[in-house]
This record gives structure tokens, sequence and C-alpha cells, in this order.
């Protein structure tokens, strides 16, 4: 069975216990999470054959990561050893009006030195059928984006889908030279399938976002409104035949609001507004996007409906988990989903 491939840098997590602020911490929860391994935890969940690649420390905490990744069935067979240590953040819980807080402690990490050449793509493709990329390791670091670029060619030659997340992250385009617009946009142009929030697309493509106001559950969406705006970004990523606009409302910070549209091949669809009261953890909601779409479609090929519906349920499902990670069956999605 060919697998889906997952390229980035995986991180340790660190939280001080309950709300409180990093400044408070005395005892931290410590695990591992990082956006593109988000996603290859819950594919293999989710019962699809993954390989992960990455570039870690050859030390005990690099044998620990691998050992949590080996532990959901996950191919690390061509993650590299090298470098200093492996990235970390900060992660403080939201309170009551306070907004949670992350701080991001990559530089000199292992991955953030990885470089092209360091990685056998071209074997690692040979047993592949989908690649799944990240803006954040354009990110990084020059050499990392370097890298990023000679792997999502690479999936090219070798015929593979690519799916692409933008995930912009403000505050880590910080190298010499960053342009996370120009680089974002180059990257997605490769791309077959492209996910990010109004606010990433509107970074990427600098086509303003279109205003929601108190998104409730039984909100009206203007659906012309998006109808032209996925033709602009059809116009700017002509080789894209799905993107996917998640939408999130945040009433409190446990009370958010959550839905998506898809655009698939030409049309528009849409699913429920997911009303949850009782965040616990909302770091990874859009990985769960990511990973479930990728799942239904490569299950319910030509069904966009029934794909939408299952990644936005697995989202919604997402938010009562702590950690980064999408601990959820299908079995448990498709008993959740509209």
């Amino acid at each position: 069975m060919k697998k889906i491939v997952t390229f980035g840098e995986i991180l340790q997590r660190w939280s001080p216990l309950g709300v409180q602020r990093i400044g408070q911490g005395t005892f931290y929860e410590g695990q591992f999470g990082g956006s593109e391994a988000n996603v290859a935890v819950s594919l293999a969940i989710l019962g699809n054959a993954v390989e992960y690649v990455s570039r870690i420390p050859q030390n005990s905490v690099g044998d620990a990561c691998l050992r949590k990744l080996r532990s959901y069935g996950i191919d690390v067979s061509d993650v590299v050893r090298g470098g200093e240590r492996l990235g970390s953040y900060y992660f403080e819980k939201a309170a009551d009006i306070r907004n949670s807080l992350v701080v991001y402690d990559r530089k000199g990490s292992s991955f953030w030195s990885s470089a092209p050449g360091m990685f056998p793509w071209a074997d690692i493709f040979g047993r592949a059928h989908l690649f799944h990329c990240s803006g954040i390791t354009c990110a990084v670091s020059q050499s990392a984006a370097d890298a990023t670029f000679e792997a999502v060619r690479a999936a090219r030659d070798a015929g593979l889908r690519i799916t692409c997340d933008i995930n912009y992250r403000r505050n880590l385009w910080k190298y010499d030279g960053a342009d996370a617009h120009k680089t974002l946009n180059a990257l997605m142009q490769y791309s077959d399938y492209i996910f990010g929030d109004q606010d990433e697309w509107a970074v990427a493509t600098g086509v303003p976002k279109i205003p929601e106001t108190g998104m409730m559950a039984d909100s009206q969406l203007d659906l012309e409104a998006y109808g032209r705006y996925f033709s602009e970004m059809h116009r700017q990523f002509p080789h894209c035949s799905e993107m996917m606009l998640g939408l999130r409302n945040q009433i409190t910070t446990n009370h958010h609001t959550l839905t998506a549209l898809l655009w698939y091949k030409g049309t528009i669809y849409r699913t429920r507004i997911f009303d949850i009261q009782d965040i616990v953890d909302p770091v990874g909601v859009g990985d769960a996007f990511v990973a479930a779409y990728i799942h239904a479609s490569e299950k319910w090929p030509g069904n966009p409906q029934r794909c939408l519906d299952f990644c936005v349920t697995a989202a919604m499902l997402k938010n009562s988990i702590v950690g980064d990670f999408n601990l959820v069956t299908e079995e448990e999605i498709l008993e959740q989903m509209p």
C-alpha cells in the first residue's frame, strides 16, 4: 500500500498547569506536537498508511519523539538525525477574556537547519501517493524553506497529489529576506488541495477577507460573495482543484462557532455551523480539518459534501482533546456528523 507522506518540524509543547500564565508556572506539562506531525497522527488513527519525514536530534529527546510517533503506527524510517536540539513552544491556555499565548523556541533547532539534499525524496515518493506540506516549514528558516520547495518539486515530478495547509504564523517569519506572501503563494502553486482560514488566505493571496461578524450557529453566509472570492483564488491557483476556507468565531475563550466552505472543481459546498460551548484545547483544529479531509477524499472520492461534513466534524471534536493530536476515530466522527 502506498503511503501518505507529511514533512515538517515536530516540537515539544510546554504548558503551565491549568490556566496559569507562563511566568507563574512551577510545573509544566510536556507533549509532542506540530502541525505536520498532528496531521500524520490523525491520518494514522483514521486508518491510513503514513510516513512522517523530519530532522530531529540524535539524543534521548529525539528517541522519545520517534517512539511516540511509532506508537501510532507512523513510519519514521526516513527521519534524518542531526542538529542540536528539538524545537519547542510554550502554550499558555486561554481563560475568561484572556486569549491563549504561544511563544516559539525554534531557532537553531534540528529542523531549523534542514537543507536541500538531506532527504531522499526519490525513494520516499516512490512509496507514496500523496504529499502533505505546510507553510510553517517555510517560515522556520530560509534553508528549511528551500528543503520544502525541493520536496514539493520532487513530489510533483513523481506525480503525487499535493495538499497544502497555508498555516501562516506571524511570529515565525523572522529570518533575513523572509517574505510570507511571496513564499506561501509560490508554495500553493504546486498544490492540488489548499486549506486555510480567512486571515491565512489573505496573507498568501493579497485578497481581503470577507467580513464575518458574530457568526452564530444559525447565521447565513453570503455564498455569492464567497463564489466571487473562490473564483479569484482559482484564478491565482489554476492547478488547484479543491480549496477549503475554515471559519471560526471566538465568542469567548471557551465558546466558539466553527464551520468551513469547500470549493470543489468549481462548486461551493457548505456544512453546518458547530456551536462549541466547552473548549478544552483549540490547538491543532486546522490540522484536524486537513487530516480528516485527506482521509475522507480518499475513502469517499467524488463525494465532496460527505468529505466536508466529515472534516468539519473532526475539527469540532478536536476542541475536546488536550494536546496537539486529534485522537478521534472514524467511527466517532461519523457518529457526530450532520
